[in-house]
């Protein structure tokens, strides 16, 4: 993956900032009492619902835990592979 990251330009982590980032995930699993298996299963079905009205990137999609002072969200980064995305119907 940091081949990958050097390729695309993306900016370099210090150990400091990625244990921060995995800090904060561990303590919003905890606190949204939602296990990464359960995460798993959520993004299997999104992706499944998803891809029955768009094309979409199944490889590509991320779905993770934010927290927003008390409050938790899912949020769902889909990529969409068609043209189909902008029209409605």
């Amino acid at each position: 993956m940091r081949i990958l990251d050097r390729l695309l330009g993306r900016p370099r982590l210090s150990s400091r900032e990625i244990a921060k980032e995995r800090l904060q995930l561990v303590l919003t699993y905890d606190r949204t009492e939602l296990s990464p298996s359960l995460l798993e299963a959520l993004k299997g079905e999104l992706i499944d619902a998803t891809s029955k009205y768009v094309d979409i990137d199944k490889g590509e999609v991320k779905v993770t835990l934010a927290r927003e002072g008390r409050r938790s969200r899912v949020v769902a980064d889909i990529p969409l592979l068609s043209s189909q995305a902008g029209s409605s119907g």
